[in-house]
């Protein structure tokens, strides 16, 4: 049976590789403190299961591409509450399965891979979807380093006027997976310019925009005046429900419609009851705030001991829950999983993570603090 040379293309998901190592050291009866894969532990709030139980009815039906009007108006108000900036619910939101399935198939709408725009840029090291999608889509990738003497921010004057011009989506991610980096406002506003000016998608991946430490994160749709944006933002770290998959988009009125007409194509809608179980999720901030609260502890368990063995903080360490750090040897993640430390390589992200690694805090704060007096014996 023939395959798509784009599944060759792409090789294993490396996450997939961090699952068959747990696997394999879970069966040889090792206890693992899984600081990889970047999936939050944290409880999911009992007033958003609530209202998901409620929901439920006795008859399922099929959910609407376009979303509940509720869930549309909820993430709209949300916005504006967060951001100050007006969306209209009815054109420029549309509700998506979490975040990862509407970036990764977001070049199938976008770009024409036989005309003058066939490229699809990206930055590594980087989450890995868009890329795939794009190659999948079979559109031409080209991925811009993030340098740490740039602060993890692409150097946007030294791309070639070529790469603008072929270019149909320029992604970004920020807060950034893997490295922690928030972009200011100045550089998202000088990314919208460039949209406009080279007639490009800037797509912006904002899923960790509420996990923040010091000061709340800048988003594009701030600068969305400026350029053609388009944001992609979830529940999944806001409100620790990775399992619900529920996110949204938030762009122009058109781009919005041509969304609307390719999705109940490939049926990614969220079920109706997870989509009002989200309306109370964007209406609430308090849950949000003890997330955070419970990250920054975490944090705070680890800190300690990482500068104290002399793994320094690479990335950034105000946002997101990811600490990016400079490893001290290219083993550095297999001598931490022959204690039962299991961390992410920062090859997993591309070429340019070699020399860091990433720690997900995503176990439990108890489990942070035994994971501290490890290192402190092992390092």
């Amino acid at each position: 049976m023939q395959l798509s040379p784009a599944l060759a293309a792409t090789g294993t998901y490396p996450f997939v590789q961090l699952e068959q190592a747990k696997r394999r050291l879970a069966a040889e009866g090792v206890d693992l403190l899984d600081f990889g894969k970047g999936d939050p532990r944290e409880p999911t709030d009992p007033m958003i299961r609530n209202a998901l139980a409620d929901s439920l009815t006795e008859i399922s039906t099929y959910p609407l591409a376009e979303g509940l009007p509720e869930l549309r108006e909820a993430v709209a108000g949300w916005c504006q509450r967060r951001f100050g900036v007006g969306l209209d619910p009815a054109t420029e939101i549309v509700p998506t399965y979490g975040s990862k399935e509407a970036i990764f198939l977001l070049a199938q709408v976008v770009v024409d891979r036989d005309g003058d725009k066939p490229l699809v840029v990206t930055t590594q090291p980087g989450y890995p979807v868009p890329d795939r999608g794009a190659t999948f889509a079979g559109a031409q990738v080209d991925q811009l380093p993030l340098e740490e003497a740039n602060g993890f921010l692409p150097d946007l004057d030294s791309v070639p006027e070529q790469t603008w011009g072929r270019a149909a989506i320029v992604w970004l991610n920020y807060p950034n997976n893997p490295t922690g980096a928030v972009a200011p406002l100045e550089f998202l506003r000088r990314a919208a310019d460039l949209s406009r000016e080279h007639d490009f998608l800037l797509a912006c991946d904002e899923a960790y925009s509420e996990l923040w430490f010091d000061a709340p994160p800048h988003s594009a749709l701030e600068v969305r005046e400026h350029g053609n944006v388009a944001v992609f933002n979830t529940l999944s770290k806001r409100s620790s429900m990775t399992g619900y998959r529920s996110g949204f988009v938030a762009a122009d009125a058109g781009l919005i419609a041509a969304l609307k007409q390719y999705r109940p194509s490939v049926g990614t809608a969220p079920q109706e009851f997870v989509q009002r179980a989200s309306v109370v999720a964007w209406n609430d901030e308090e849950h949000v705030e003890r997330t955070r609260a419970a990250y920054r502890r975490k944090r705070d368990a680890l800190l300690p001991t990482l500068e104290s063995k002399g793994l320094r903080i690479a990335g950034g360490r105000s946002a997101t829950m990811f600490l990016w750090l400079e490893a001290p040897s290219d083993d550095i993640a297999e001598r931490l999983l022959e204690h039962g430390i299991i961390v992410s390589p920062g090859s997993f992200f591309g070429p340019a993570g070699s020399g860091y690694f990433r720690m997900a805090l995503v176990p439990t704060e108890e489990e942070c603090r035994r994971a501290a007096t490890i290192l402190e014996r092992v390092l």
